[in-house]
């Protein structure tokens, strides 16, 4: 007996899943799942969408790290960090290139925070920098300025002693202290500061005093610099409450330096009154390295074992309290900055799988970490970049392999879907400014700095226009001797080879688009998987499929019989010869065969051509053998 049965998927808003899950006919999640999304993005309203193409925007030195420079709403910077260098640029000129003191392989630890025209940089290997920008050109690097250091006694149970109470004097300890990094550095004996000339040896050397000692008898009250080149130098920071708050150091992990309140520069406690700087640490059954500290609701600390809260208001040395929320942790060989969302804070799990987001809940007076990376973990792979982009609703995360997890987040209509975005090479970062996504693309051995383009069909193109058609256009030699996709004058037209940085069109046209070409591909979830009443060993025939489409020029299906292009517009024109019009509505089409094979997906959406594509549901009819 055959049975005929309709299904209308009219929503993707949980993404692609993973295959643990494709045993779950239960989860909600499959009614809104798909199987395979690559290179489209989930629309806040349910469809489906192809990415946006990327524009060639310059080539870099090497391996960099993007950093966004707001200064104000109309002047929004990108900062590529590279060997030795930091270059800006404004929209896609690049404006000023200037030296740096980072390597390459300091630039997966490098951190930053920036308030208004100053970006400060930090590095546990390096002084802290900062980057102040005095026009769109005019751009300096310099180290950090303290005006007060914060001090510390990282030696327990070792007594030193002075020669004299001023002047040039000797100092001495029962056991080994100094290193020969410590010259330039100050010490603090019974609060009184000291800056070391030269080091004799480990428990010898030579100061100046700057600050008139109490005496010169052996005692165990003296610190030194919290920060220094033997010390190493904060890892990471955050403005908050008008401080600057510094997290962690190489030989103090889990300790938390906040400055004195608008003098930024300032981190000595003095007499702990309510304005001055405040020092402690993370106490707990472990060491938690502090990974970035984020200013939210409250000042968020992520450590590489748990997540905690810092609570005052205001936040003074009297008022302040540190409270454990959750034991997630943050990965420690690189740093991939929390992002905010809707006053959610969206870190990178220190697993490498997870991307967890710390939300805050009145009723309980306490903060959550949900993972949203649940039923997506196959996509989730070693994180190492991360940027949201506010205007699409698209938290874009750079995998350790290459590819992009690009998650469509809207809290408030319960949408959490993850797709995957490829294209030829591998991305290695991404950042946003203003609503315009940067990514850091390698290809061909070599670093491109490209941007999303919603008007852009291919990857690493360029487009250009002329007032009378031509046949040669110049300007690709980053895809030198490289096949290229073109778009000339709205329509698809065979692939081009650069020769000379230049591809010629026969016949000629008046805008011209070329690039790489990148393959999207949108497939359902198997059929009998996805309704409990199927049965997975019954014949299964799809008699047809309805796709509605929005504004959608080409479309490529696979109904069982490989993909072919659906010719639902201009019947009697060829796609190539012109621009093909956009369509919205439904296509129907058309199947054959019946099918046993139950992970089989009964449809396929694929193909590479550079033109818009949104997919809002399918409908489709089919029948079942009992």
């Amino acid at each position: 007996m055959s049975i005929a049965t309709r299904r209308v998927k009219s929503s993707f808003t949980a993404g692609e899943l993973a295959p643990e899950l494709y045993g779950r006919a239960d989860l909600r999640a499959f009614e809104n799942g798909a199987r395979r999304l690559r290179n489209v993005v989930i629309q806040p309203t349910g469809g489906v969408a192809r990415r946006p193409g990327l524009v060639h925007v310059a080539t870099l030195p090497g391996p960099a790290r993007l950093v966004p420079f707001e200064f104000n709403t109309e002047q929004t910077y990108l900062l590529a960090l590279s060997e030795g260098r930091l270059q800006v640029f404004l929209g896609d000129a690049e404006v000023a290139s200037l030296p740096a003191p980072w390597s390459t392989t300091m630039l997966p630890q490098l951190a930053f925070t920036q308030s208004a025209d100053t970006l400060l940089l930090f590095h546990p290997e390096m002084p802290p920098q900062r980057l102040t920008r005095s026009s769109h050109t005019a751009w300096t690097i310099a180290p950090f300025a303290f005006s007060r250091v914060a001090f510390h006694n990282f030696t327990r149970d070792v007594a030193m002693a002075a020669s004299a109470t001023t002047g040039t004097v000797a100092l001495t300890c029962s056991a080994p202290v100094f290193s020969p990094g410590h010259v330039t550095s100050r010490f603090r004996l019974k609060g009184k500061r000291v800056v070391i000339l030269s080091v004799e040896g480990p428990q010898n050397a030579t100061a100046l005093v700057e600050d008139p000692l109490e005496d010169t008898l052996a005692t165990q009250d003296w610190q030194e610099t919290a920060f220094s080149g033997v010390r190493g130098w904060p890892v990471c920071a955050c403005f908050h409450q008008d401080r600057l708050v510094l997290g962690g150091s190489r030989d103090a992990p889990n300790r938390l330096w906040l400055s004195r309140t608008g003098d930024l520069g300032d981190f000595d406690g003095g007499t702990g009154l309510d304005d001055e700087a405040i020092e402690f640490a993370l106490v707990s059954d472990q060491v938690n390295a502090i990974r970035a500290v984020f200013s939210g609701r409250h000042l968020q600390v992520f450590t590489s074992g748990a997540e905690w809260m810092v609570t005052g208001d205001p936040l003074t040395p009297s008022s302040i309290q540190l409270n454990r929320q959750t034991r997630v942790g943050t990965a420690v060989d690189r740093q991939v900055p929390p992002v905010d969302v809707d006053g959610a804070t969206l870190f990178v799990a220190r697993s490498g799988r997870g991307v967890h987001e710390f939300a805050y809940t009145d009723v309980a007076d306490t903060y959550q970490a949900n993972d949203l990376a649940l039923v997506a973990r196959h996509l989730v792979r070693d994180p190492v970049s991360m940027a949201y982009d506010q205007t699409a609703r698209l938290l874009h995360v750079v995998m350790a392999d290459g590819s992009i997890a690009t998650l469509t987040l809207y809290r408030a209509e319960q949408v959490t879907a993850w797709t995957r975005l490829e294209t030829e090479g591998a991305f290695r970062a991404v950042a946003e400014t203003e609503g315009r996504v940067f990514a850091l693309v390698e290809r061909f051995g070599s670093f491109r700095l490209e941007r999303f383009d919603a008007t852009t069909g291919l990857d690493a193109a360029l487009s250009g226009s002329s007032a009378t058609p031509q046949d040669r256009w110049l300007g690709l030699a980053h895809l030198e001797a490289r096949q290229v996709g073109v778009l000339a004058d709205g329509a698809p037209r065979a692939p081009a080879t650069v020769l000379d940085g230049a591809i010629t069109l026969d016949p000629p046209a008046s805008s011209v688009q070329a690039g790489l070409p990148f393959r999207h591909l949108i497939e359902p979830l198997p059929a009998s998987l996805g309704n409990a009443t199927g049965s997975a060993s019954a014949p299964l025939r799809l008699v047809s499929a309805t796709f509605r489409l929005l504004d959608t020029p080409a479309l490529e299906v696979d109904l069982g019989r490989g993909v072919q292009p659906v010719p639902f517009r201009r019947l009697d024109t060829p796609l190539l010869d012109a621009a093909p019009v956009p369509f919205t509505g439904d296509v129907a089409l058309r199947a054959l065969g019946w099918r046993r094979d139950a992970m089989a997906p009964l449809w396929r959406i694929e193909g590479e051509t550079p033109l818009p594509l949104t997919l809002l549901s399918v409908t489709t009819d089919m029948r079942i053998t009992n």
